[in-house]
């Protein structure tokens, strides 16, 4: 009976597994990482404990304006990719990090790996052709192999940051952008601020007061964003975006375009 009630499930849940959120949640361990939330006031750090410079100098060469990579450019210099995640993972993470040397951790490691992935693969059209990119552990960090689904939702979801949802890059073209910098911890909350305005008034949502159809990120990640505590996607979106959305609009959602994110 057991048997067939799990079987009953899976065949419910499958098609779920189509979206991203479901799909890294499969890998959702943290495997141990420190976590911190993020506080309403903090003082950034002056200075920062790991040099993500290596990675800042790629994706300037790689990356241009508008999110677009070079896979081919990151092919050729894949040598030197391996060298900077070879470098987190020697240099784990610590419980006595600030939470923004942690957050500029984790992000670099996801986008850095996740092109890694792509590079794997590559040529591949998609992200979702490449069986368990989210769930199968493939990152090193110290002794511990994560998933991109596990930095995503047992560590970077956790730190009570909402804006980590337009910094991560998972290689498709409805995805935030991937930022032609690194980020920092010194450099924190100007970069997800910049990360946030960019998103929720470019091309991935179409703002009006009236009708908005959003990213299905604000669907998939609905509970992540919250005004004073509570969930509200619209008063989130309001914050940033230079179209208000009015009481009680109608909220859709765009079709989500899994195609490579390449130049």
């Amino acid at each position: 009976m057991k048997t067939l009630l799990y079987f009953a499930f899976f065949i419910w849940l499958s098609p779920s597994l189509q979206s991203c959120s479901l799909l890294a949640a499969a890998g959702f361990s943290s495997q141990g990482q420190p976590v911190k939330k993020v506080s309403e006031k903090q003082t950034l750090p002056t200075v920062n404990l790991i040099d993500h410079s290596d990675w800042d100098a790629l994706l300037k060469k790689y990356v241009d304006e508008n999110g677009l990579v070079n896979y081919d450019g990151f092919l050729n210099e894949r040598d030197a990719l391996k060298k900077y995640l070879n470098k987190l993972a020697e240099n784990a993470p610590a419980s006595s990090w600030s939470v923004e040397e942690l957050l500029a951790y984790y992000i670099n490691l996801y986008n850095a790996a996740t092109v890694e992935l792509i590079l794997e693969n590559y040529p591949v059209k998609s992200i979702k052709d490449i069986g368990g990119a989210w769930t199968k552990p493939r990152v090193t960090v110290g002794d511990k192999m994560l998933s991109l689904g596990g930095i995503e939702n047992g560590i970077l979801r956790k730190m009570n940051e909402p804006r980590i949802h337009f910094a991560i890059n998972c290689a498709s073209f409805s995805c935030p952008v991937l930022l032609n910098e690194a980020y920092t911890a010194t450099r924190m909350e100007s970069q997800l601020e910049k990360a946030a305005f960019r998103f929720i008034n470019g091309d991935k949502n179409n703002i009006t007061p009236d009708n908005p159809k959003l990213s299905q990120i604000f669907n998939w990640y609905a509970k992540d964003f919250k005004v004073n505590g509570k969930k509200e996607v619209v008063g989130y979106i309001n914050k940033y975006s230079k179209i208000k959305i009015v009481e009680g609009a109608k909220l859709s959602y765009l079709k989500y375009n899994w195609n490579l994110n390449k130049s």
